[in-house]
């Protein structure tokens, strides 16, 4: 599992992470909330190993990512806006940094992980710069399944997407989900954690305040203790 353990972070006197602690499992869609410098983005950063904690432990399969790329093997990452080459196609991009993570394969494999990512076939030739931010999306998720990803870190994935882009990426999550991909999702969208996610965390000030299950828990009560805590 993907493990947070007593994680600690703090920059001079800014202190950004307190004794920080969860998990992910295998398949699990773990969606932490939080405003705008309550750790999240520092939590993913720790994980991804730009950044160590100035105390505890981040682990992935037990496995700690601090100076250590067998980790980091196992876990892609999927910003806000999706960095990819906009003069390439989707399936040159797939191919590419399939190829930088050390796999190469066919162009048949290439399209069944486009397809697999919900991106539509007649855009899998067309070049990243006529995409919009939904579909670069679809190329970040399949450039994961290629990577043979056993965790997905994501940041702020809904931002920005048209009601119609978020129906199609939960629907992806929770494919991947069945399939035994963990996500962790750093987000503000109450609604769509709700709706994707199996528990959702709730930060402030770098310490997780509360943990729930969504299967307890509605939109309307989530956003009430949501506002209550912050």
């Amino acid at each position: 599992m993907l493990q947070a353990k007593k994680l600690c972070m703090r920059y001079d006197e800014t202190i950004a992470l307190k004794d920080l602690s969860f998990t992910v499992a295998p398949g699990e869609i773990f969606c932490l909330l939080g405003q705008n410098g309550a750790g999240k983005t520092t939590t993913i950063n720790i994980f991804l190993g730009l950044i160590a904690p100035t105390s505890g432990e981040a682990l992935i399969n037990n496995i700690p990512v601090a100076n250590n790329s067998s980790a980091r093997d196992l876990i892609a990452y999927i910003p806000e806006i999706v960095q990819l080459y906009g003069n390439l196609s989707a399936l040159e991009n797939l191919e590419f940094f399939s190829r930088l993570a050390g796999f190469v394969y066919s162009e048949q494999e290439l399209t069944n992980f486009l397809n697999r990512s919900n991106l539509q076939e007649e855009a899998h030739s067309k070049k990243l710069a006529t995409y919009s931010k939904g579909m670069r999306q679809k190329v970040g998720i399949a450039i994961a399944l290629a990577k043979n990803a056993a965790y997905i870190l994501m940041d702020e994935p809904t931002s920005g997407l048209d009601p119609k882009a978020s129906v199609e990426f939960a629907n992806t999550c929770k494919d991947l989900s069945a399939n035994g991909v963990g996500i962790f999702m750093a987000t503000h969208d109450i609604f769509n954690a709700v709706n994707i996610g199996s528990r959702i965390g709730i930060m402030k000030e770098g310490n997780l305040i509360h943990t729930t299950e969504t299967a307890k828990i509605t939109a309307q009560e989530l956003q009430d203790l949501y506002i209550k805590t912050i």
